[in-house]
Order: C-alpha cells, then sequence, then structure tokens
C-alpha cells in the first residue's frame, strides 16, 4: 500500500521525528517549515530513513496566503492523502495583560490559523483517500493553562476545539482526527532550562505514539492521545 503524508513544521523537534517515523514505514512526504536550509537537511535524512519520496515547501503558514500556495502546490502533485500532521507552531511566555503587542495574533495566526487553512486546502485531498488520518499537535496547555503562557494556551485550547469540530466533519467521509497533547517535549523550546533530560518527553516518543494511532484498525480512531514525563508536568 503507498502511504503519503503531509507534516508541517517538519524541520525539527516533534515534527522532524513524526516525519522520520513516517519515513521508516515507507511513507512518501511533504514536509513544510520556514527554514530551506534546515527542509532540505531534513529532507536527506528523511531519504536516507527510507522515505521513497520526499518534496519540501519553505513559507510561514500563519500568512493565510502562505498556506493556500502551499496546499495548491500539494494538490497539483498528490491526487490524494493519507496522513495529515498540523504540528505547526511556536510558544512564546508570557501573561495575556503583560504580554507585547501582537503576540496574542503571532500566537494565534501560527499555532490555529495555519492548521485551519491546511486542512480545508488538503480537505478534498483526504476525502479521497480510503485510510484518512488528520493528527492535531496540541499540548497539555490545551486542558490546563499555563499561568506564564496565557495566550500560548488560548491558542492550544482553540487547537484542540478545532480538532473536536473537525472530527466531526470527518465523519461522513471516513476521515479519523487524533489531537496529540503532548507535556514538557525535549525541543528547542525548553532549550537553556537547567533540567535533566530525563525529565522530558522525547520527540520520538511523541512520534510513535502517533504512528500507533494510525496503525489501529480503520474502524477505530484514538480522538485524543495524552502524553506526559513519568514524573508529571513541568
Amino acid at each position: 500500500m503507498n502511504f503519503n503524508a503531509v507534516v508541517t513544521g517538519a524541520s525539527k523537534g516533534i515534527g522532524f521525528s513524526v516525519a522520520k517515523r513516517l519515513a521508516e514505514a515507507g511513507f512518501s512526504l511533504f514536509i513544510v517549515g520556514r527554514d530551506n536550509v534546515r527542509l532540505l537537511d531534513a529532507k536527506s535524512q528523511l531519504l536516507l530513513a527510507g522515505a521513497p519520496e520526499v518534496l519540501t515547501f519553505a513559507g510561514d503558514l500563519s500568512q493565510s496566503d502562505v498556506a493556500k500556495r502551499c496546499t495548491a502546490k500539494i494538490c497539483e502533485t498528490w491526487s490524494s492523502l493519507t496522513v495529515l500532521v498540523n504540528n505547526a507552531g511556536v510558544f512564546l511566555p508570557g501573561t495575556m495583560m503583560g504580554e507585547e503587542e501582537g503576540q496574542f495574533e503571532t500566537l494565534m495566526t501560527t499555532n490555529m490559523n495555519s492548521a485551519y487553512h491546511i486542512t480545508k486546502g488538503l480537505w478534498p485531498l483526504l476525502k479521497l483517500s480510503h485510510r484518512s488520518h488528520v493528527f492535531n499537535m496540541c499540548s497539555i496547555a490545551s486542558i490546563t493553562a499555563y499561568a506564564a503562557g496565557g495566550s500560548y494556551s488560548v491558542s492550544k485550547f482553540a487547537m484542540l476545539g478545532f480538532s473536536k469540530s473537525l472530527r466531526l466533519e470527518g465523519m461522513p467521509h471516513d476521515i479519523r482526527v487524533t489531537a496529540i497533547l503532548p507535556g514538557a517535549t525535549l525541543t528547542d523550546s525548553w532549550a537553556g532550562v537547567d533540567l535533566p533530560s530525563t525529565r522530558f518527553i522525547k520527540p520520538e516518543d511523541v512520534a510513535n505514539a502517533l504512528y500507533s494511532a494510525f496503525l489501529i484498525n480503520e474502524n477505530t480512531v484514538m480522538e485524543e492521545v495524552l502524553l506526559r514525563p513519568i514524573l508529571g508536568d513541568i
């Protein structure tokens, strides 16, 4: 069976680990990120990992016109789509009432709006696949607000709501929708924090959990996958 996947925010961190896991399973990939140099490096690694094909698109998906150009390119390339992983996102700390002007809009457009526009643009391809699955990268912050990450939490609450609504819209088309809610994961967002690596989830663990959710029976869907460090939240 020839499977393919689109992974946003795929040049590093969780996104790259997810793309690598799918490459190892033989998926053809379309990876998206802001930095073309990082994307090309990721492409080389994913081909070595087993992906039969890796295509790239460099752009800022928080801008709706860029997201639409991205989906147009994918639709020109592929006639159906098996997996969409909405992973593009950013973490900016701060309280809602104390953050810099524009931070709320940056977090919402990057973490939420990008997923909306990418999914809407690729929905026709997902409907044409016999085993389509959308994964939305949410967060523990989707269910428990961060005191020092107010607007980030709002954006992730919105992402979980998007997943729940999309799940309903996907039912008539046999499109499965899963929200992935990882706790503290060892990525660049935690750079400089004085904690041992063992205190964090590994990006590969998130990738393995996502792939496990894809593998279960086609008549079943894991609606939410909640992951935490074994010692709890940070």
